[in-house]
């Protein structure tokens, strides 16, 4: 479990940026957030649950990761949504960064740590933009008079 407070902040604005797309987003946004809340659990699972050695964690988040693009891409496509091309992009970019460290067999390190954590603070950030999006659009549309 993870005993670092800027590390327990993040997944807290993750969970909180899923709950906020339960809430208030569409049904894209609700199956995005899905997608992304699912991803977050089952990393801190494998991260407790999976024993080392390194290059069992690495495939196991691998396919975790390669499992999350794909469904975001399906969503994205389905749904033509911007938030939703920006997060699957940013997976994918996670998925890179984990490739290189496994590939290379390179200890993972401060620069891997910043990038990932980055990234994953990216994808909560552009969930809660998409839904205070669409919750905007919502709210104007039930607000404009209807036409006769």
């Amino acid at each position: 479990m993870p005993n670092s407070p800027i590390i327990v902040a993040l997944i807290a604005f993750s969970v909180l940026s899923c709950i906020f797309a339960f809430i208030r987003g569409a049904e894209p946004e609700r199956i995005g957030a899905g997608v992304i809340f699912a991803n977050l659990l089952l990393t801190l699972g494998g991260q407790a649950f999976i024993p080392e050695p390194e290059t069992a964690f690495s495939v196991a988040q691998l396919t975790l990761d390669a499992v999350t693009a794909l469904a975001l891409l399906v969503l994205a496509v389905r749904y033509a949504s911007l938030w939703l091309g920006a997060v699957m992009m940013l997976y994918a970019l996670q998925f890179a960064l984990h490739a290189f460290y496994s590939v290379t067999e390179r200890p993972r390190d401060m620069l891997h740590a910043i990038v990932n954590n980055v990234d994953f603070f990216a994808v909560s950030l552009c969930l809660v933009i998409g839904t205070a999006v669409s919750w905007r659009r919502r709210v104007r549309a039930a607000s404009r008079p209807a036409s006769a």
